[in-house]
């Protein structure tokens, strides 16, 4: 009992070191590691972006490279594989280590347990599963890239407490307080790319850019069939920007956006099979995290898609009676259709709640 204590605490620390890597560590896993030897840490580290060193390698290199006996915690399976960096379970072999813990195991079919067993097969102890839970949910949005071929998918919504994102006339500025919105920049840039539809940059113009919290702004991604985003829209500046257009919009027009940075794909999909190409589409540039960010259209589009995993609900104290609601184009013939929740926690958020929860269609980790 007293080491499954000393475990779970030490895997503790190396989760918080994970959540260093959040924004920079995509496509690859949030991973945190501490080295302990005899009660004393030797070397924390995490992996930072995508090339540079895992976690397990930060961890040594902290510690001075004396590891020999030491038990090392970290929150994923150490790999096996030349990828852009050097095997790390061979690298811990390498130096001497006695014991791994490890959160979880690798859903890369790459690795998926061959770390574990070449470190066993050198005569390494290895315990598996220590707060697993709790490390994957750290990556649960690479695990449904590598298992489902998707990132996990939050839609983010601001409205009243009648469920209004804007009056009749479309006016939504704003809807809700000034914490909401910082809380939202903070939601941003916790995510690889933000996804939004024609509708919300015609009628609001928005630049969807981290600016109000630490972090980098994610992909922006735009569906919009028509190309109908004018060439002024501020979310032309700044970074590149992902549009997913028809197959019918000229050449020239896309030339025009593409000389401002803009990036296109194609729809080439069937009707009603747009939701799933375009997070197919988005898995294969390596997002594990998306977040929409967009009107009711696009909004209901996904929640009737069942491809949504997690909510996020802003709602201002005040009511708006007959404007846009959120789910204004969401229809559910039945009660037992509705689109519920399987957790839900709510908390204040200056003036303002906010509600966050896991959807019951999201599929368990």
């Amino acid at each position: 009992m007293k080491q499954k204590r000393a475990d779970e605490n030490y895997m503790r620390e190396a989760l918080g070191l994970a959540m260093n890597g959040t924004g920079g560590a995509s496509p690859n896993p949030r991973v945190g590691c501490v080295i302990v030897r005899d009660g004393q840490v030797l070397g924390r580290g995490w992996h930072h972006r995508c090339g540079q060193p895992h976690a397990e390698v930060e961890a040594v290199r902290d510690s001075g490279g004396n590891v020999a006996g030491a038990t090392v915690y970290v929150t994923l399976e150490p790999c096996c594989h030349y990828g852009k960096t050097p095997p790390c379970a061979q690298m811990l072999i390498e130096h001497g280590v006695a014991r791994v813990v490890a959160g979880m195991t690798d859903p890369n079919p790459i690795v998926d347990h061959k770390g574990f067993r070449l470190l066993e097969e050198a005569g390494i102890a290895v315990t598996i599963g220590t707060l697993e839970k709790e490390c994957r949910w750290m990556n649960r949005g690479f695990i449904r890239r590598m298992t489902l071929g998707r990132p996990w998918i939050t839609v983010k919504i601001a409205s009243s407490l009648d469920g209004d994102i804007a009056l009749q006339d479309g006016s939504s500025r704003w809807v809700t307080g000034p914490e909401s919105r910082t809380k939202v920049h903070m939601l941003r840039a916790e995510n690889d790319a933000l996804l939004t539809g024609v509708g919300t940059i015609l009628a609001d113009d928005p630049e969807l850019t981290v600016r109000e919290a630490p972090g980098r702004s994610p992909l922006r991604v735009v569906l919009d069939h028509e190309l109908r985003t004018p060439l002024e829209a501020k979310i032309l500046n700044g970074d590149s920007v992902l549009f997913f257009t028809g197959k019918d919009v000229p050449a020239a027009k896309k030339a025009a956006f593409a000389a401002k940075g803009a990036l296109f794909e194609t729809l080439d999909c069937g009707a009603g099979e747009e939701m799933d190409y375009i997070v197919k589409k988005l898995c294969e540039k390596g997002v594990n995290y998306l977040m929409v960010e967009a009107g009711a259209k696009v909004t209901s589009s996904f929640l009737s898609s069942g491809l949504v995993d997690e909510a996020s609900l802003f709602l201002a104290p005040k009511l708006m009676g007959a404007g846009l609601h959120f789910t204004g184009e969401l229809s559910v013939a039945r009660m037992d259709d509705a689109i519920t929740f399987k957790d839900i926690a709510c908390e204040k958020c200056g003036g303002d709640l906010w509600i966050k929860g896991v959807l019951a269609c999201s599929p368990d980790l």
